[in-house]
């Protein structure tokens, strides 16, 4: 029989049952925090995907109208937003599919350029030769995207063929060795050279002021066309002594080739159509030829531009330039 302390046996099972409880309640609430950890960080990551669904649908939608209101903002004349495309694809079809690759070699990660089965390093001339080209065609192919929606947007039949074709003109600027006007030439010039006169304030765009709301409607307008263009740039030209300063040279890099735009805005004063006498002399003694070469607008006080007119000028004297020029020659990349 037990002593009044108690059976040794009786009170070692009441330990092991109590410690069994107390483990099974460890047990117990370590399995529903487990539950709770999981339902929690179920409820964390799905909300983290909501959140990251939700924006890249507004990012995609941002894109989308964004690209909806790049096409919408612009306009380009058909003739050429059709050689603009033809342009795009010729250089598309001649520029060289580049890729990238990495790989560690020395314990350093190097970059590679792969053209078919050529590699070439970035760091030689060749391989930084390539990747200005990539970079290059990937500026084609969002350029190319743009016309085409663009087309597809105003225009309902087929793209016209065109063969993009350099157009060389040339002009003489005091020396018997006539200057190609091409994108070298355009290059050369400097923008809004002509401190001889003090401009308004009244008519800024893109960092330069204008002379009058007419020819900021012009620089708006080679701007939404992607045209660059120079203005007021300092240009030399035979048979003159001072320089003189062209309101425009606008450059068609798909003729390869820039022209002098000149615009008259008070064409009812007398002095004004003298200066346009005077300034087409200077351009054709040089050797210059109206509407192929150098083309002129006007517009009156009391009335805006009518971008229209504008447009044919640019379609007859760049279409002008590819069928009637005296020079022709195909690009080089």
């Amino acid at each position: 029989m037990c002593s009044r302390g108690g059976c040794p046996a009786s009170s070692s099972y009441d330990d092991e049952v109590y410690i069994f409880e107390g483990f099974s309640k460890v047990v117990f609430y370590l399995f529903y925090l487990y539950r709770f950890l999981c339902a929690f960080l179920r409820f964390v990551f799905t909300g983290f995907v909501g959140i990251c669904r939700f924006c890249l649908q507004k990012t995609d939608k941002a894109r989308t109208y964004n690209r909806g209101m790049e096409i919408i903002d612009k306009y380009i004349p058909r003739e050429y937003l059709a050689l603009k495309i033809n342009y795009c694809r010729w250089l598309l079809e001649h520029l060289p599919k580049v890729k990238i690759r990495e790989r560690m070699l020395d314990g350093t990660l190097k970059k590679r350029l792969i053209v078919g089965n050529q590699r070439y390093s970035l760091d030689s001339q060749s391989g930084k030769d390539l990747y200005l080209k990539m970079e290059l065609r990937e500026a084609v192919e969002r350029e190319l995207a743009l016309y085409e929606a663009m087309w597809n947007l105003y225009f309902r039949d087929s793209i016209p063929e065109m063969e993009p074709m350099k157009t060389i003109r040339t002009l003489y600027t005091g020396s018997d060795t006539p200057v190609i006007m091409n994108k070298d030439y355009f290059d050369s010039l400097k923008n809004d050279a002509n401190k001889n006169y003090p401009k308004p304030v009244f008519y800024p765009f893109n960092g330069i002021y204008y002379r009058s709301e007419a020819e900021r409607s012009i620089a708006v307008l080679y701007t939404d066309m992607d045209i660059p263009f120079k203005y007021e740039p300092e240009v030399k030209l035979s048979g003159l002594r001072k320089p003189i300063y062209p309101d425009f040279v606008p450059y068609f890099k798909e003729i390869d080739s820039c022209k002098f735009h000149e615009h008259f805005g008070i064409m009812s004063s007398s002095d004004y159509i003298r200066d346009s006498k005077i300034k087409f002399g200077n351009y054709t003694n040089a050797g210059l030829l109206q509407d192929l070469d150098f083309y002129f607008t006007y517009s009156s006080n009391d009335a805006m531009l009518d971008t229209r007119y504008l447009n044919a000028k640019i379609n007859s004297m760049i279409f002008g330039a590819m069928t009637c020029c005296v020079g022709k020659s195909a690009f080089i990349i």
